[in-house]
């Protein structure tokens, strides 16, 4: 059984590993990932996880696919992938001492055209970081990439108050889902 992960982030690939599953391949799905105005987070998610999906569904059909995607959300606003390292500072400043929510969509398509879906929300509460654990924590660079702008398998670790839901989740894949999405469209690993 073909299992081709629809993403490019060495993050899903690394938890995939963790509970023995090893796609077969890596593809990056070129999906436009703009934000539609006045489109809420969890129709956000649910569509570029799903567009990932079914365009890399629709070059290599006879496989299973897995696509996914993560963003953070607080005050009812999605923050990005930051663009640089000022951008980083700005959304690290405002998630500061207080909750956010990480959002993943996961959609896995069966090679029967079989298509399911479930979107995992982790709640998050931040400590106030004071400028030097700021300016520390970009100077690693870890941001880079990172939605919410900061990787919590990684220093960031020590910034989380409290997390109510998935950790890997809030990692870049939801374990748990992802499994279970798997095998009930028939994939074995």
């Amino acid at each position: 059984m073909n299992l081709i992960l629809a993403s490019s982030s060495p993050r899903r690939r690394e938890l995939l590993k963790s509970i023995g599953i090893i796609p077969s391949k890596i593809m990056h799905p070129d999906v436009d990932e703009s934000l539609v105005k006045g489109e809420d987070v969890r129709a956000y998610v649910k569509r570029i996880a799903t567009q990932k999906a079914r365009a890399v569904h629709t070059q290599i059909p006879d496989s299973y696919v897995l696509a996914a995607d993560t963003v953070v959300e607080m005050s009812r606003r999605i923050l990005v992938k930051p663009v640089d390292r000022e951008d980083a500072k700005a959304i690290l400043s405002r998630l500061s001492g207080r909750r956010h929510r990480v959002y993943t969509g996961v959609c896995v398509l069966s090679p029967e055209g079989k298509e399911a879906y479930k979107m995992v929300l982790t709640r998050i509460s931040f400590k106030r970081l004071s400028e030097q654990e700021l300016n520390d924590y970009l100077e690693s660079n870890e941001w880079e990439g990172k939605a919410g702008a900061y990787s919590i398998q990684g220093s960031a670790a020590k910034f989380v108050k409290n997390l109510n839901g998935s950790y890997t989740n809030v990692v870049g894949l939801p374990l748990y889902e992802t499994d279970s999405m798997l095998k009930g469209l028939g994939f074995r690993g």
